[in-house]
């Protein structure tokens, strides 16, 4: 004979599902919020070190001097296995070398100008892309997250069936909850293209990148390279002895004269001072969403080819125009204010959806004033992790520990739901402090 579970170890249970889904909220808050910050990386970049040397364009020359510089530097080292020359571009007019123990700014001369400091901007975009957990098992979870996102989208469409024909309609503010439902309800349909194309394409870059790993092992020895090399392009082929420095000016003369149109991006040398050293030319095509075509060079700078990105199978245009599309970088400014709109209206979104969630238990009887304010704590607790992460950039510099300060700030948020304080007095103090550390961060900026 069975008992029935006591009414007191039932709410457990209720309240132990409820946080659950507050964490899978909380993580889709969390990818949302940094995604549509993450549009402006580039001027991230900028605004986090604004001394940096900056030039509308380079000539081939001074792009030859600085990777001489640069590997010379690096002599009696480890070698590096790529060395990736940033061009000035429109958003980011900036030179930039980086190698796999360095990046260094460069002047319009070709002389080095210092190292590159951005740590808080890529902090901040490696939160979006794997939640700073590492390997592929970060991009897996945050891929997983964009497929959660777009059957959320799909299914809330389906349980409204008027949700369209209500497009426009927004009810009084009322005490039960249906001006926040109605509005929750209004951007998801404003937003609803955007949040598919979103969501689609984050699905695929992530669980992608998880596909790739498996076929890597299955048929490619854990080679991953040559799972993306029929996509992206392949490389040349490994040869250690020792060469002197590829001929990038050549290359970049070359596209001058034979690919006017198209905008350099990236000069990247594969396995650089060793006999099998690559030139790659990495450049974007006006009106087109891939991320870019690759053009391939000898290291005198002869040119073998490309990758076919361009003009390739159209799978595999796809496959490139994913990452443009996922993140804006198309268009230029119009398209990232856009993106910024709608991305905020999908962080709302997140945020809004818990509410009603929290509102709709209140009214059946469940008060739970604690998850109420632990919702709260991420809502606005995140925004607050944020503006302090970004103040220890403008006081510890660089090296400042971004992750610990952002993981362990939120727990410590997180924890202060439990202070005996009433739900909308412990929100007014978050949104205080959100506030504050956001006018932190800007004053020692400007200091």
């Amino acid at each position: 004979m069975t008992t029935a579970p006591e009414p007191s170890t039932v709410k457990q249970a209720l309240a132990g599902h409820a946080a659950i889904g507050l964490v899978a909220g909380a993580l889709l808050y969390i990818v949302c919020l940094t995604g549509t910050i993450a549009v402006f990386y580039p001027e991230l970049q900028r605004f986090e070190q604004a001394d940096a040397p900056e030039m509308a364009a380079v000539t081939p020359g001074a792009v030859q001097r600085a990777v001489t510089s640069v590997l010379d530097s690096e002599r009696g080292k480890p070698k590096t296995t790529h060395l990736y020359v940033h061009l000035p571009v429109e958003d980011l007019p900036r030179t930039t070398i980086t190698t796999d123990t360095q990046a260094v700014h460069v002047r319009p001369d070709g002389s080095l100008a210092g190292p590159e400091e951005i740590a808080w901007s890529d902090f901040l975009v490696a939160l979006h892309y794997t939640l700073s957990i590492p390997d592929v098992y970060g991009i897996t979870l945050v891929g997983a997250l964009g497929v959660m996102i777009l059957a959320l989208a799909l299914s809330g469409v389906i349980a409204h069936p008027r949700i369209f024909r209500d497009a426009f309609r927004l009810r009084a503010r009322d005490r039960g909850g249906l001006a926040l439902a109605d509005w929750h309800n209004r951007m998801s349909v404003w937003s609803l293209p955007f949040s598919i194309a979103l969501a689609l394409t984050g699905a695929v870059i992530g669980l992608g990148t998880v596909t790739a790993y498996g076929l890597a092992v299955l048929n490619h020895g854990g080679n991953l390279e040559a799972v993306y090399e029929p996509i992206f392009g392949e490389e040349g082929k490994p040869d250690k002895r020792q060469a002197p420095v590829p001929d990038v000016a050549t290359a970049l003369a070359y596209m001058a004269r034979h690919y006017p149109g198209v905008t350099i991006t990236y000069a990247t040398l594969h396995d650089p001072l060793t006999a099998g050293q690559e030139i790659q030319v990495s450049a974007t095509h006006p009106r087109r969403l891939i991320f870019g075509e690759t053009y391939r060079f000898d290291a005198r700078g002869r040119f073998l080819g490309t990758a076919g990105i361009s003009d390739g199978a159209i799978g595999q245009q796809a496959a490139a125009s994913n990452y443009g599309l996922h993140f804006g970088n198309f268009g230029g400014l119009p398209v990232k204010l856009a993106y910024l709109l709608f991305g905020t209206g999908l962080t709302a979104i997140c945020a809004t959806g818990t509410y009603i969630w929290l509102g709709k238990r209140r009214r059946r009887g469940l008060d739970e004033p604690r998850l109420l304010k632990a919702w709260d704590a991420v809502v606005w607790g995140v925004p607050l992790v944020l503006g302090l992460t970004l103040a220890a950039r403008f006081t510890l510099g660089n090296a400042a520990p971004f992750v610990a300060i952002f993981w362990i700030g939120s727990a410590l948020i997180l924890a202060s739901a439990f202070v005996p304080l009433p739900p909308p007095r412990y929100r007014a103090v978050l949104q205080v402090l959100a506030g504050l550390a956001s006018l932190l961060a800007g004053a020692l900026y400007w200091v």
